[in-house]
């Protein structure tokens, strides 16, 4: 690509990097301070666990919805045009009146068209700028990243500001904040190019059926739906229980930022431990490590110390596990059935258990307190481990039976960076590498982390 060409790249890219720092710039306080405006408006804890749970409703069809448009017509920054300025003029609805007995119904309602409209947004950015990004079929992963690393930064800033904000001023400015962090979405993806796909309407549909009976893939997403449950005491209940010991909002965004921060820390380095231990035995680790953490979190909780430990095992339950999950998705689920795969494991891995673990640790937490969530999903690490030890075990019996080399991670160093890579080996009958001899790289977990200059060429068949 000739030097203009690059310049002129770089600055379609500006704008993908406005919107990652934006979007994340409002999760970063949406998600952690939602709970606690509802709490400040007087709702009880079941109510606010159903209304945080509408977010986890919405990645029930929105995902597959989004996508089928997106995927139709090509569109897909139109559409992100679309559903930002529709989530941007919803939230005025934050600002009314919802004491009444139709309150709560009134806010879901809200709540429910906003998240409709945001929740496949950086699924569709990220599918537009790789369409941007890939020449010839080359996956450029250095500018990749230096785009999605502003998101990063965005959360850290606004869970610090916002901490420190609504310990000064209150909650009441909560809509204000929401309204504003969704004007910068919006303005954000009214700067990206106007960029179309092609559309392939003669492509073969390929059966996902086949593959959701294997064994394999069965036990790895009953791993998925309950490690990603026990984490509900995180996402949606964390901020109330540390308010109701005592912790102030600015130490609450400091806790959620040191999680982050210690997830960044570990994609950065991953590439040195992930090929220690092979895909299954690793979902293993993270639910152990999830066990640990909502224990700590049940106990500890007072203990600053104990509770920072805590939160840095996030590198785990979290960061670890999203990439395994990851890099099985892309051996279970090959070439055209990975949109659908990866659909699917929204649906079960977060859809799922966010609407069943909000509501239920509502009613938990109403009648035992809010410590009993932290219990609750410390037996469902317990059966998460089960899960993963079952797909382990599966594994190991037929990698014995067939001589085949354990599904894991392998790096190649090149001077003083190290490329992440992951080789499919086939893990049950029917599933086949179209490409064996050639390794895939580890798009979601690389693409965050690789932004110190490298460039990593991926040749796909999709």
């Amino acid at each position: 690509m000739s030097e203009a060409g690059s310049a002129a790249s770089r600055r379609q890219l500006v704008p993908f990097a406005a919107l990652s720092a934006s979007y994340f710039a409002h999760i970063g306080f949406f998600n952690p301070y939602l709970p606690l405006w509802l709490k400040d408006l007087g709702f009880s804890i079941l109510a606010i666990s159903l209304l945080t749970s509408v977010q986890a409703a919405t990645r029930l069809f929105a995902p597959y919805g989004w996508g089928a448009i997106s995927d139709h017509t090509g569109e897909r920054v139109k559409l992100l045009r679309y559903g930002a300025t529709v989530a941007l003029v919803s939230s005025l609805g934050l600002w009314l009146d919802f004491d009444s007995s139709y309150g709560v119904w009134w806010l879901t309602a809200v709540l429910l068209v906003m998240f409709t409209h945001t929740s496949s947004m950086m699924p569709m950015s990220e599918a537009a700028m790789a369409h941007l990004i890939s020449r010839g079929g080359a996956f450029d992963a250095r500018r990749y990243g230096r785009v999605r690393l502003w998101g990063s930064l965005g959360f850290l800033v606004t869970v610090f500001a916002a901490g420190s904000w609504f310990e000064v001023f209150g909650m009441r400015h909560f809509p204000a904040w929401t309204f504003l962090s969704l004007l910068a979405v919006t303005v954000s993806v009214w700067l990206l190019p106007d960029l179309k796909e092609a559309v392939h309407v003669d492509d073969e549909k390929l059966p996902v059926l086949p593959i959701l009976r294997q064994r394999a893939v069965q036990w790895f997403l009953a791993a998925a739906f309950f490690h990603v449950m026990a984490h509900i005491g995180i996402y949606i209940f964390f901020s109330l229980y540390l308010d109701s010991i005592g912790y102030s909002k600015t130490m609450i965004g400091v806790l959620w930022a040191v999680s982050v921060v210690i997830e960044i820390a570990w994609f950065y380095t991953q590439g040195r431990w992930l090929p220690k231990l092979s895909l299954t035995a690793w979902l293993i680790v993270c639910s152990t490590a999830m066990a640990l953490r909502m224990g700590l979190t049940a106990t500890f909780a007072h203990v600053l110390l104990v509770l920072l430990f805590a939160q840095m095992l996030h590198a785990l339950t979290f960061a670890t596990h999203h990439t395994v999950c990851i890099a099985l998705l892309s051996h279970h689920f090959p070439g055209r059935l990975r949109g659908r795969g990866q659909a699917l494991y929204v649906v079960v891995a977060y859809g799922l258990p966010g609407v069943i673990g909000g509501l239920a640790g509502g009613l938990l937490s109403s009648t035992f307190g809010l410590v009993s969530v932290y219990w609750a999903c410390m037996g469902i690490s317990v059966l998460a481990m089960g899960c993963a030890f079952g797909a382990w075990r599966l594994q190991h019996g037929l990698n014995a039976a067939d001589g085949a080399e354990a599904v894991g991670f392998h790096h190649v160093a090149e001077g003083r960076d190290r490329h992440l890579f992951h080789r499919p080996r086939a893990l049950d009958a029917g599933v086949v590498d179209q490409h064996p001899d050639r390794p895939q790289f580890c798009l979601d977990a690389a693409c965050r982390l690789l932004h110190r200059g490298i460039v990593v060429h991926v040749h796909g068949e999709d």
